[in-house]
């Protein structure tokens, strides 16, 4: 691979990623500088490719920063922090990392819902602190037979159901559309969806139509014993109305992977033991790590190579 290309990385996301665009191409590390339109001012022009994930992706303003850019290789399924308009505009390609996440999200999520019926975290602080010698731990409740919706029937949300299935669970979902091919119950609103489900699973794509599409009414649908999983993106929940419900007992418990403001996480879920918060690790494990940055170097290598990119987007 010519070794001038140059490749902005916005946001350290994996050794191995870094280390191998470093061996292919001129890295530019956007993190490393303090301000970053000093270094744009000084660099711009050496930059054909980006490097984003869900925390700094390319923004307009950065797009418009970068006269050479060519292409945005996301380290992400998620492609709410592209504008994608802009990229299209400017005939900028856009790949993401689709599929090698699936599995390990989907793990994660039965893994929440496990952890926050069977107070799984709670159980381990019980044994830790010594309390199992002076009393026995309160009741957890069943997951195997329980109805389980799913908000987005995509690659994840699909491998979601496959493995609730093996629990006996009965599903039903909500989408932009039907799935016939499915004998899933599809209901066309969230709230009937919410209404009809014990535990509650987001996996849909963050985009205008689903930010905040789980709001009051939804909550309060899924009701003081329902249970609301967030394997998808933070802004997927009004926060603020889940945090009022789990203080008020208006919802059973929540299994939560991504926050709106992360890393800030709101300080009341800090305290509450119906609550599992897992710190954006649902496609964090060694083995989709490395496969995710492979997929994105591959992309680079593609394009540059003018050869078909692996997974476009546009």
């Amino acid at each position: 691979m010519d070794s001038s290309i140059g490749v902005l990385m916005t946001y350290p996301m994996s050794d191995y990623l870094e280390q191998q665009l470093q061996k292919r191409f001129n890295l530019f590390k956007l993190w490393t500088h303090s301000s970053h339109s000093d270094f744009l001012k000084n660099n711009s022009n050496s930059i054909q490719a980006l490097v984003g994930n869900t925390k700094i992706g390319a923004d307009a303003e950065l797009i418009d920063s970068l006269p050479k850019l060519e292409i945005v290789s996301s380290y992400s399924v998620g492609l709410d922090k592209i504008d994608l308009s802009k990229c299209q505009e400017k005939g900028i390609r856009v790949t993401n990392t689709p599929d090698v996440l699936t599995d390990d999200v989907a793990d994660a999520a039965i893994g929440l819902v496990l952890a926050v019926t069977r107070r799984v975290c709670e159980c381990d602080r019980f044994v830790r602190s010594g309390l199992w010698k002076k009393r026995d731990f309160g009741l957890g409740t069943k997951f195997s037979g329980k109805s389980v919706g799913i908000v987005g029937l995509g690659r994840i949300g699909s491998a979601i159901a496959k493995r609730a299935q093996a629990f006996d669970c009965l599903i039903s979902y909500h989408s932009r559309s039907e799935r016939p091919e499915t004998n899933y119950k599809y209901y066309s609103s969230i709230i009937d969806l919410a209404a009809n489900c014990h535990i509650l699973i987001i996996a849909c794509a963050l985009t205008e139509k689903t930010h905040h599409i789980v709001n009051r009414e939804v909550i309060d649908a899924l009701g003081p014993k329902g249970i609301l999983i967030n394997i998808g993106r933070g802004p997927h929940i009004d926060e603020p109305e889940l945090v009022s419900a789990l203080l008020e007992g208006r919802l059973g418990g929540a299994g939560l992977d991504v926050f709106e403001n992360e890393p800030e996480v709101p300080e009341h879920l800090l305290a509450l033991e119906n609550v599992v918060l897992l710190p954006h690790v649902g496609s964090d494990t060694v083995e989709t790590s490395e496969s995710m940055a492979d997929l994105v170097i591959n992309n680079l290598e593609a394009h540059f190579l003018k050869k078909p990119l692996l997974t476009p987007v546009i």
